[in-house]
C-alpha cells in the first residue's frame, strides 16, 4: 500500500491508473483516505524526519525553521470556494504554506486558496507547529511576514520570527540566508509530478500529498549508505 501511494505521488498518475502490480486502486485510495483522516500520514512522516535528522547528527526535534508559501495552479473543476487568485504571483489556484527545519524537512503545512494572505495563514500554521514542536524557538521568514505577526508569535508561542530581507542595493537573483532552504523544499515538490499543480478536491488531501512527497524523499535518503557527515 505504501509503495502504491508513493508511486502515485511520484509519477502523478490518476487513482484509477494504478498499475496491476499494486492492490486495486479503490483499496489503495481507501488506505490513503484512512491515513489522511486519522492524521497517520503526518505521524509516519514525523517519525521518519526524526530518523533522518539523527542520522545527520542533529537532534530529533528542531529548534529553528523557515516559513514561506508557494502558489500553484489548481484543477479547472474546482469551485470558487476552494481556489483563489494570487495577485502577486498571478496564479489562479491554491497556496501551500509550509514551515521547514534548517535541513529543509517539513515541520508543518497548510493548503489554502491562493488569495489567502501569508500573515493570516501564518497565525494558524505557526500556532500548530509551535504546539507540536516544543523545542522550536526561531523561525526565519521573508518581508511578507512583517507587522503584528512578529509580536503575536513572541507573545502567544514564545517564538522569535526573524525577517530576512533582500537588500535594495542588489540587482538580479541573490541567494538569501536561510530563505534558500525553503525554496529548495519547493523545488523538490515541483519535481514530484502529482504536486506540479493541485488536483486534489480537498485541501486535506493536498496536504497529505505533500507529506507523502516528503516521505518518498526521506525513505530514499535513509536507504543510502550513511556517509557519517551532517
Amino acid at each position: 500500500m505504501l509503495d502504491a501511494i508513493r508511486y502515485l505521488v511520484d509519477n502523478g498518475i490518476k487513482w484509477r491508473a494504478m498499475p496491476t502490480d499494486f492492490p486495486p486502486w479503490d483499496r489503495v485510495y481507501a488506505f490513503f483516505r484512512r491515513w489522511r483522516d486519522h492524521d497517520l500520514v503526518r505521524e509516519f512522516h514525523d517519525r521518519l524526519r526524526g530518523q533522518v535528522r539523527m542520522r545527520l547528527g542533529r537532534g530529533a526535534e528542531p529548534t529553528a525553521g523557515v516559513i514561506d508559501s508557494q502558489s500553484v495552479k489548481a484543477d479547472a473543476v474546482f469551485g470558487a470556494d476552494s481556489r483563489g487568485f494570487d495577485g502577486g504571483k498571478l496564479v489562479n489556484g491554491r497556496k501551500r504554506h509550509v514551515v521547514v527545519d534548517t535541513l529543509g524537512l517539513l515541520l508543518g503545512v497548510m493548503v489554502t486558496r491562493a488569495d489567502v494572505g501569508d500573515r493570516s495563514a501564518a497565525h494558524v500554521l505557526l500556532g500548530q507547529v509551535a504546539a507540536a514542536r516544543h523545542l522550536l524557538a526561531l523561525v526565519w521568514a521573508d518581508g511578507g511576514y512583517t507587522g503584528p505577526l512578529i509580536e503575536h508569535c513572541l507573545a502567544a508561542f514564545a517564538l522569535v520570527l526573524a525577517i530576512v530581507k533582500r537588500s535594495d542595493d542588489v540587482n538580479g537573483f541573490v541567494v538569501l540566508p536561510k530563505r534558500w532552504i525553503v525554496e529548495r523544499f519547493f523545488a523538490h515538490l515541483m519535481r514530484t509530478r502529482r504536486l506540479v499543480r493541485d488536483v486534489e478536491r480537498r485541501t486535506a488531501s493536498a496536504e497529505a500529498m505533500i507529506y507523502w512527497s516528503m516521505i518518498l524523499l526521506m525513505t530514499r535518503r535513509l536507504a543510502r549508505p550513511h556517509s557519517g557527515q551532517a
